[in-house]
């Protein structure tokens, strides 16, 4: 607004105007449009906001942009200036040339060009914390290709299920174990990651139907009553497939067990996080963890 009084309040031709203004608002429209991407969203986000997100810019399991909204955040700003440049190169030159001849004129740009700056940075933060979502190595995580097995000893995990129970990994032996992490207020990873190792449980017969356990990563909200509400949330309505919870402590001394790696958005209370799958075999051994989806589930499933 300081920018387009000072606009206003100088002596320049209209054409000059109309093109200072145009990159004004062309810089608007880029600040709301990263907003839009970047900015974290509260756990009760209404949907119509989360699927615009999605649309406009794609997700990956870290919450950001796919490839695709990248692209776009990047190139279309670039492409209205180039617009902009091109038709109008000369008001744009002449019009930057006035406003830096003016002490008010050069403390504006310098101040447009801080805040510039100052966002790219924080995009830069958000962006970093989003990849830091695990302590297992890119070697660790199978895909069906590779087929890298870790074969190590399963780590502990005993915590209640949706029905009040305590559920033990050591009494499930003799059975494949998918074991899997998210949390209630959680809108796009969380549902996908379940329901491929859902979707992976259902496709295989009795005789090599693994359990499927899904860990909450949110225990402060996703309290022991609330895992009952959950379950329904996700659609585990079998006998071997449990939410798993217990007190705050219990479920981070599991989760450090399990490396799993998590931070809490202080803005929103969401935590980032990987979207991670292990499979244990029917001895208990920790055989893959995998970032992959049903079918990638599946071909590692036959390994066994």
């Amino acid at each position: 607004m300081v920018t387009v009084a000072i606009i206003i309040d100088m002596k320049l031709d209209p054409r000059q105007r109309w093109a200072l203004s145009a990159m004004g608002l062309i810089g608007v429209i880029t600040v709301g449009w990263w907003a839009l991407a970047l900015w974290p969203t509260p756990g009760n986000a209404p949907e119509w906001l989360l699927r615009a997100r999605n649309v406009c810019f794609g997700s990956t399991e870290t919450g950001l942009p796919n490839a695709g909204g990248w692209i776009l955040l990047i190139g279309q700003p670039l492409g209205m200036l180039g617009v902009l440049v091109v038709a109008w190169w000369s008001e744009v030159r002449s019009g930057l040339y006035e406003v830096s001849r003016s002490t008010r004129g050069r403390a504006a740009l310098v101040g447009i060009a801080l805040l510039a700056l100052a966002g790219l940075a924080a995009a830069g933060v958000r962006v970093a914390e989003a990849r830091q979502l695990t302590t297992w190595t890119p070697d660790d995580l199978a895909t069906s290709a590779t087929h890298s097995r870790l074969d190590r000893e399963a780590p502990a995990l005993s915590l209640l299920d949706q029905a009040g129970n305590r559920i033990d990994i050591g009494t499930l032996v003799g059975r494949p174990i998918l074991i899997t992490f998210g949390f209630g207020h959680c809108k796009t990873v969380c549902p996908l990651v379940v329901h491929n190792a859902r979707m992976a449980q259902d496709a295989l017969g009795a005789a090599r139907r693994p359990v499927l356990l899904v860990v909450t990563l949110d225990p402060w909200r996703d309290t022991p009553s609330r895992l009952a509400h959950l379950a329904d949330q996700w659609e585990l309505g079998t006998d071997d497939a449990f939410v798993l919870g217990g007190s705050a402590d219990e479920v981070n001394r599991t989760l450090d067990a399990w490396n799993v790696a998590r931070e809490r958005d202080p803005l929103s209370g969401d935590i980032i996080h990987p979207a991670l799958t292990f499979i244990v075999d029917a001895e208990g051994r920790l055989a893959y963890a995998t970032s992959g989806d049903k079918n990638a589930l599946l071909d590692l499933i036959e390994q066994l």
